[in-house]
């Protein structure tokens, strides 16, 4: 029974044979990256980084689901990259717009 389906998913074409399996494999280098980054500082996070990384995740999940075959590796890959981009947008707007220590300039009094 396991043999069957490790040969079924082994034939697929979207299996290990192609690049269709491979190339969202590698891709989740990408997730794990942001994962690592959620202990990094707000300030040190670049909008411009995390909107594409957002948009991609967007973008491609869409496109996995209408692609034949049909590929739950890149749909899965890219709903992870969506949601990590998105939580560090979220953390880098809360720090920016919405945190009460800003940073002011020390006040002299005379």
């Amino acid at each position: 029974m396991a043999a069957t389906k490790l040969q079924a998913l082994w034939n697929h074409p979207a299996g290990p044979k192609t690049i269709h399996f491979w190339a969202p494999t590698f891709k989740w280098g990408i997730s794990i990256a942001n994962i690592a980054d959620f202990a990094k500082p707000p300030e040190k996070i670049s909008y411009p980084q995390q909107v594409a990384v957002t948009c991609t995740g967007l973008i491609w999940s869409r496109y996995s689901l209408v692609i034949t075959p049909r590929n739950l590796n890149l749909l899965s890959v890219n709903v992870a990259m969506a949601g990590t981009g998105l939580y560090q947008l979220s953390r880098k707007i809360r720090q920016d717009y919405f945190s009460d220590e800003k940073d002011a300039a020390p006040q002299l009094e005379a």
